[in-house]
């Protein structure tokens, strides 16, 4: 199957984004943020239909309006301490509204579905550039704020005294997740982008591991969700964000059985 060029294209988007989405998603799941991820997903639509409507690479102008819903939802969160989750709403709200008033305008005449659940065929070499640069761009921010980050994921406060830019950081983290997002939405698509961001860390968190071997699982397990999906999708004709979806459920399943297993065997032994 490799002998087509937009199976190349695909295979090398998915090894990309099988490296950046645990790696975010780490972050997120534990700061209690998944949530946040899969509105910025959904709020993607936006920044596709936009990049459409304007002739631009979808991915990135989905990037560009992503961020700024991130960066808006980082400046909302010091007016709604107390109501966070109506945050999300706002952003969904202005995003949704945006994306469906460009895409029934009529004005958009591209295939939005392929953006929504995910697409092997139309990965092009310039989708192929656009994705390598947002990726490098988000492991190079990771690399360099990570002591940063992971002071942040368990202690806000901690870091604040510590003399951390907490602000400034919380700003970065919010253009990464776009960076993150942006990256997924040809191979995956933008309505189970989320299944990537936090299930692998969530089939890594049951191994009972340390933060950084934790964050290596999630990568392993976020290459086997998406190396499955990508095959699976190509065999049965299928969009691969579907298919992705389902085998990353099969494979946290897999690991919460193979876990549960384990404790009670090893519960047998010691009796």
């Amino acid at each position: 199957m490799f002998e087509y060029a937009f199976m190349q294209n695909a295979f090398i988007v998915a090894v990309l984004i099988s490296l950046v989405c645990p790696l975010i998603g780490m972050f997120l799941v534990l700061r209690r943020y998944s949530m946040i991820g899969d509105s910025l997903a959904h709020g993607s639509l936006a920044g596709v239909a936009l990049g459409l409507l304007l002739d631009l690479n979808p991915i990135l102008s989905a990037f560009g309006l992503t961020a700024v819903f991130g960066l808006l939802i980082e400046a909302l969160r010091q007016r709604f301490r107390q109501y966070a989750e109506l945050i999300l709403v706002i952003i969904l709200s202005l995003s949704v509204g945006i994306a469906i008033t460009i895409i029934s305008s009529g004005a958009v005449h591209a295939n939005v579905e392929s953006f929504l659940f995910g697409s092997i065929l139309t990965v092009t070499r310039q989708d192929v550039w656009a994705v390598l640069f947002l990726s490098a761009v988000s492991l190079a921010m990771v690399v360099r704020l990570y002591p940063q980050l992971v002071l942040l994921t368990f202690d806000e406060d901690g870091a604040k005294i510590a003399g951390v830019r907490v602000r400034l950081i919380n700003y970065a983290f919010a253009v990464l997740v776009a960076a993150t997002i942006s990256v997924s939405i040809r191979i995956v698509g933008i309505l189970v982008i989320s299944s990537l961001i936090a299930l692998p860390v969530a089939a890594a968190l049951q191994m009972q591991q340390g933060f950084r071997r934790t964050m290596e699982l999630s990568v392993f397990f976020s290459f086997l969700d998406l190396m499955g999906g990508l095959f699976l999708s190509y065999w049965i004709d299928a969009a691969p964000g579907g298919v992705t979806a389902l085998v990353s459920v099969a494979v946290l399943l897999a690991v919460i059985l193979w876990r549960s297993g384990a404790a009670r065997a090893q519960g047998r032994r010691r009796a």
